[in-house]
């Protein structure tokens, strides 16, 4: 076993594999599939999403990190369908906490939550390479590899068991191996509350150098989770 497996494999017990579909991540981030063409971009960590498949498909470049790729794709298809299907039990319970603009109801959630775990395994099977597992807060790509870093559902959301520095170490690599901009979604926690240290955070990034900026986004699923954070890589 190299290095690299080493130190990225999780139990897959311990893994959640669900993920959000290509649309979801233009709204997410505000963005149109112009201004991506002609950008390498990073999607970290993409978990199940079919942001990577779908966005190759039709013509960008798009590659994906996670935890989870050390595992096979059949077997993270399995995992997947079994956290879908427990993640729609829990949403009956908690489905207040959410708004039912975007997807309508649970079914209308959990077709949506199925097709991105489809795309994303079979592309997996099809295109091993643009998957790679890694372990935040390091990564295993060039200074400026990318162009665009895109994260969403991690940063922020587990501040329960996120602390503030493995924010800091995580933020810094992500600026590490991108050229032009991160930008991460959501900037609430868990239970939809904005993150405790955002400010912070904003302002030890500005004092690096860097151009920041609070969007509000077309995209509001979990109530008050309808904002990203926007990192220039642009010095001021």
């Amino acid at each position: 076993m190299s290095k690299v497996e080493q130190s990225t494999k999780l139990d897959l017990e311990r893994i959640v594999f669900i993920g959000r579909t290509f649309e979801e991540y233009l709204d997410m981030f505000s963005l149109s599939k112009e201004e991506l063409e002609g950008k390498k971009i990073l999607d970290c960590p993409a978990g199940a999403c079919s942001f990577t498949a779908v966005g190759n498909k039709s013509g960008l470049d798009v590659t994906a990190c996670d935890i989870a790729y050390d595992h096979a794709g059949e077997a993270l298809k399995n995992k997947g369908l079994q956290d879908i299907e427990h993640a729609m039990k829990h949403m009956r319970k908690a489905q207040n906490n959410y708004k039912w603009d975007y997807f309508r109801d649970i079914e209308g959630l959990r077709r949506n939550r199925l097709s991105a775990l489809e795309e994303c395994t079979t592309d997996m099977e099809k295109a091993r390479g643009r998957y790679i597992p890694v372990t935040l807060p390091s990564l295993p790509f060039q200074n400026e590899e990318f162009e665009i870093l895109l994260s969403a559902h991690f940063l922020f959301m587990y501040a329960d068991r996120l602390d503030y520095q493995f924010h800091i170490d995580t933020l810094n690599e992500l600026l590490r191996v991108t050229k032009e901009e991160v930008r991460i979604f959501p900037l609430v926690d868990l239970e939809g509350k904005r993150y405790e240290h955002l400010d912070q955070i904003k302002s030890y990034l500005t004092d690096s150098g860097f151009i920041i900026e609070e969007v509000k986004v077309p995209y509001e699923f979990q109530t008050n989770a309808n904002s990203m954070l926007k990192i220039k890589k642009d010095k001021i």
